[in-house]
């Protein structure tokens, strides 16, 4: 069955919406109720511009990933990457099957629990710090003085490299978003040159003389024999850095606009501080920070009603899957602390679940608790500023007042 020329309800065809779902800018308004009529008429839907099939519903998505064997990550995650070949994987979310299983290995000891427990305390007493620094009932930018830094300050801590380079470090993880920035591609090339060089070196820095920190985990490691090179080390330094600091970043403010717009689930929040780690989950879901990953068939495929030949590139819509009222029922469009079970796709799901998912949990777990000690009210102070990139729901300001309490 073919449904890219079926016509929807409302406004215009299947085509038509797939086209906006997957324009540049289309997180920057409200996504919701398009992704929410894909899922009701299309759940599996073609892009004609790029060919690839767009799947909006929790279960293809979840099953999808679980399947890397028919679903290969190796061609490409990111729609602009159709058709291309890479000598070296960019990073490890660019492997399958045996690689992938060989590099988690070498690095799940980086994330293990008790380099997590170790963690902790540091990270805790870094959100009670930052928290503190925050004016109260006072219009403030918690994307720039506190979404923006914390995250940076926590992976500095994590890969041993000196926080107050944080403002640094901000800019090449921006230059490594797609669509984050409007930076001409010759300053991105520069920042990202930049980044690796510094990686680099204080890789090499370590193996001469180890420390405890990540770097020197990765660049000593050895696993039955098996280390990483300076090319799958750069990757994975990269990668963490990026991905160490982005995903908590847009869920820690994305997080506080939701409470700021739904008063009483701060209240319910500070009420009862046992739903901590509902919250986490729900601001995770609510949230979704990295919107989609593609992966492309093995084989044919069918998924619903649709069959998919091999070669085909197929969107995990994330952010749709975290809405569907098929997994989270009638409450899917609300934000609700108290949501249990939460099987969010914010880490997406198999093989490729997010390494440093435990280190984001800690890390919203502590600025919350902070927040929840000191401010009985998170209020909108102006218009909340989104980012165009349509990998990355990212949040570029948000202006709130808060209130202690």
């Amino acid at each position: 069955m073919t449904v890219d020329n079926a016509t929807t309800r409302g406004d215009g065809t299947v085509s038509t919406l797939v086209g906006r779902v997957l324009d540049e800018g289309f997180l920057a308004g409200d996504p919701f109720p398009d992704l929410a009529r894909l899922r009701a008429e299309a759940p599996v839907a073609r892009h004609a511009e790029t060919g690839a099939w767009v799947l909006t519903r929790h279960a293809d998505v979840t099953a999808a990933s679980r399947d890397p064997q028919t679903y290969c990550s190796g061609r490409g995650i990111l729609l602009m990457e159709i058709g291309a070949t890479y000598d070296t994987p960019p990073t490890m979310m660019h492997t399958d099957p045996p690689a992938h299983t060989r590099y988690r290995k070498l690095v799940q000891p980086a994330f293990s629990p008790s380099v997590m427990r170790r963690l902790d305390e540091v990270i805790s007493e870094r959100a009670r710090r930052a928290v503190a620094a925050l004016p109260a009932g006072e219009p403030v930018d918690v994307v720039g003085e506190l979404a923006v830094p914390f995250p940076l300050r926590v992976i500095s801590d994590l890969l041993g490299i000196p926080e107050d380079d944080w403002p640094r470090f901000f800019e090449w993880s921006e230059a490594a978003i797609p669509g984050a920035t409007d930076w001409p591609e010759e300053r991105i090339a520069e920042l990202m040159g930049e980044m690796v060089t510094y990686l680099l070196s204080t890789a090499a820095a370590r193996r001469a003389d180890p420390q405890d920190d990540v770097i020197s985990l990765l660049a000593t490691v050895e696993v039955d024999g098996d280390t990483l090179d300076d090319t799958e080390l750069a990757m994975f330094l990269v990668q963490l850095l990026v991905a160490g600091n982005e995903t908590t970043r847009n869920a820690l403010s994305g997080g506080l606009v939701a409470f700021s717009e739904r008063p009483d689930q701060w209240v319910r929040l500070r009420a009862d501080p046992s739903l901590i780690a509902t919250a986490v989950d729900e601001v995770l879901r609510w949230t979704t920070p990295v919107v989609y990953f593609m992966r492309t068939t093995t084989r044919e495929v069918t998924v619903g009603d649709v069959t998919l030949p091999a070669d085909t590139p197929v969107v995990l819509h994330y952010l749709a899957a975290n809405r569907d009222e098929a997994e989270f029922g009638p409450t899917a469009g609300e934000f609700d602390v108290t949501r249990d079970p939460n099987h969010h796709l914010a880490f997406g799901s198999g093989p490729h679940f997010c390494l440093g998912a435990a280190l984001a949990r800690i890390e919203l777990r502590a600025v919350l608790e902070a927040l929840a000690a000191r401010f009985a009210a998170i209020e909108p102070a102006g218009p909340v500023e989104r980012s165009m990139s349509l990998v990355i729901a990212g949040v570029r300001s948000a202006p709130l007042v808060l209130t202690e309490g």
